[in-house]
């Protein structure tokens, strides 16, 4: 809801650039999809590799976080 009133306050200051940023849009969504895999594919790998550092501990029975 506050995304639609700033558009709706950039529209009635400027349309010109409330066009653009409304034709933009999916643009940039587009071009930051891959950005947002290489994130998650990192924190999993991340969460993997501490997950087998932590595995020997876990074993033994070590404390459980």
């Amino acid at each position: 809801m506050t995304a639609l009133v700033l558009w709706l306050l950039l529209l009635i200051l400027s349309w010109p650039l409330a066009i653009l940023a409304l034709l933009l849009y999916p643009l940039v969504w587009l071009l930051s999809l891959p950005l947002r895999l290489i994130g998650i594919s990192v924190s999993g790998v991340l969460d993997l590799v501490g997950a087998v550092l932590q595995l020997p501990a876990r074993l033994i029975g070590g404390v459980r976080v």
